[in-house]
């Protein structure tokens, strides 16, 4: 002890202060320690990047596939920028038609809603006389409700706005609906993928989807590592569907292997706009009850019917009338209907029949992301309790409303019946939704010549052509999966009636000539 009293004084300070001046040694070696600490060391190993192909990414999100924002797309986008600097291509404008996108091609928005969207994100309007007595009401009622569009809401959504369109919803279907099991969602397609999330567990696990379908299913699928069980659709019966076909998809399945746990229906159909009458979803409710199926439909068109014999009704009522005890998970949004306000990413999905285990597990899914986009959330409101007759905005809202729908009609058919004067071309009716799915017949020669390509089928060459030919943009149908031996492609009918027309002059005269070079 007496030894370490003597040696303590003399070590600590030399880590806390520098040997004396008197010690040439002492000075140099303590400067080179600092040095040597100070001074950072070389590297010794190159830095290798860790996200680069072909083992650096996710497989699952490899493989993913989105036809409707794929390389024509990316194509369509390269020759537009083209023009704006002067390039002389065979066309002066490219034309959209590949996605369901309304106000990119034209659409004027709806007044009632842009004043309402405005007097939130700039309150200080609500003290002008600039805005209709009902758009103030409607903005204070939200304002007081929520902390404004800049803050978060609670995970679900605002209370106030999942209680109002729970009681639309009731009026709708005739049943009540609970605001506890409606959860907002930036669009439809965030409550489909975070559905999907809860209810694939395993690489075992599929979910049906029709076939054509909506890539967002096989897409989401696949980034799961789920299985894609496809149904095929009756291009022959104006794509319905046939119970038939339902069963024999599912019993393929599972003697594959496939723990089959859901079936996707879309209605209106995307991309094959048939709409299903009561007696077909009658049976789809009953297979779900019979095979243990989760339902989950797919609505979000349900204001884009253009036949007055099948009137959209909904699975939930439906359901309900049958006094079915499926689980049903249904999907709205506010980018399709007459609003088409994709932008504003808004959207809902309501559970029915479901578990409180499953209600708590898609919160806590939700709540990833804090919140869907207050904005949003506001846009779904609107279009869930739009103006009533008799409020100041409500004369000008039916006019606009009803004119774009009328137009969205009088299009859709204009297009189909163009379309079925072409030479091999054959194409069912849009009951409802935004597109056409017509079927084109094409020359062996082409067929040949996108193989050697490397074109996955000869549709994505004919797209392709037209695109490079005329500036029109569509999606070829085996983006959307067709039955083996046919080819389609899909088109919208969003843009105005001119530019329709325009559609069908270049798509004619390319046609005959893609015919003719490949005869």
């Amino acid at each position: 002890m007496a030894l370490i009293r003597r040696l303590a004084p003399r070590a600590i300070p030399m880590l806390s202060r520098p040997p004396s001046t008197t010690s040439c040694i002492g000075t140099m070696s303590f400067l080179q320690t600092l040095t040597t600490f100070a001074t950072p060391q070389p590297q010794t190993t190159k830095y290798v990047k860790v996200l680069h192909r072909p083992s650096g990414f996710n497989e699952a999100v490899q493989s993913m596939q989105y036809a409707v924002r794929g390389q024509l797309v990316l194509r369509a986008q390269e020759l537009s920028r083209q023009l704006d600097a002067g390039a002389e291509l065979p066309f002066s404008s490219v034309i959209y038609c590949n996605i369901g996108n309304p106000q990119s091609v034209g659409q004027t928005p709806i007044t009632f809603i842009r004043q309402c969207v405005a007097a939130v994100t700039c309150p200080s309007l609500l003290d002008t006389s600039a805005l209709p007595s009902d758009v103030i009401s409607r903005a204070r009622e939200f304002l007081e409700d929520s902390h404004g569009v800049g803050a978060y809401s609670e995970s679900k959504g605002v209370y106030s706005i999942r209680k109002r369109i729970a009681e639309a919803i009731a009026r709708r279907d005739g049943y009540p609906s609970n605001p506890d099991t409606v959860y907002l969602s930036n669009g439809a397609s965030e409550a489909v993928k975070a559905l999907l999330q809860i209810t694939i567990r395993n690489s075992q696990d599929g979910v049906m989807t029709p076939i054509p379908q909506y890539p967002l299913y096989s897409a989401s699928l696949t980034a799961l590592s789920g299985r894609q069980v496809g149904y095929y659709l009756d291009e022959q019966n104006d794509w319905s569907l046939n119970i038939h076909e339902l069963q024999r998809s599912l019993d393929n399945a599972r003697v594959e292997g496939t723990q089959v746990r859901a079936i996707v229906v879309i209605n209106p159909g995307n991309p094959t706009g048939q709409v299903l009458s009561r007696e077909n979803m009658e049976d789809i409710i009953r297979f779900c009850e019979r095979e243990n199926l989760v339902l989950m439909a797919d609505e979000v068109y349900q204001k884009n019917i253009y036949t007055k014999e099948k009137p959209f009704i909904s699975f939930k009522k439906v359901l309900r009338d049958l006094n079915s005890p499926v689980e049903l998970a249904s999907f709205h949004s506010v980018s399709k209907g007459v609003m088409g306000e994709c932008g504003l990413r808004g959207g809902y999905v309501e559970l029915v029949n479901t578990e409180r285990d499953v209600e708590e597990l898609l919160y806590k899914v939700m709540s990833v992301s804090l919140c869907s986009n207050l904005v949003g959330q506001f846009a779904m409101d609107l279009m869930m309790t739009p103006p009533k007759e008799g409020e100041p905005s409500y004369e000008l809202y039916k006019t606009e409303t009803d004119g774009i729908f009328n137009d969205l009609k009088s299009k859709a058919a204009m297009l189909c019946d163009s379309l079925n004067t072409l030479a091999g071309v054959t194409c069912n009716k849009s009951e409802g939704a935004m597109y056409l799915f017509p079927r084109i017949a094409l020359p062996e020669k082409a067929m040949i010549e996108a193989k050697k390509r490397g074109y996955a089928c000869a549709d994505v060459l004919y797209c392709m052509e037209l695109l490079d030919a005329t500036g029109i943009c569509v999606v070829p149908g085996s983006g959307f999966g067709q039955k083996e031996g046919t080819l389609h492609f899909r088109t919208t009918f969003l843009p105005p009636k001119e530019a329709i027309d325009d559609v069908m002059k270049r798509l004619r005269k390319f046609h005959e000539q893609f015919l003719l070079s490949y005869s």
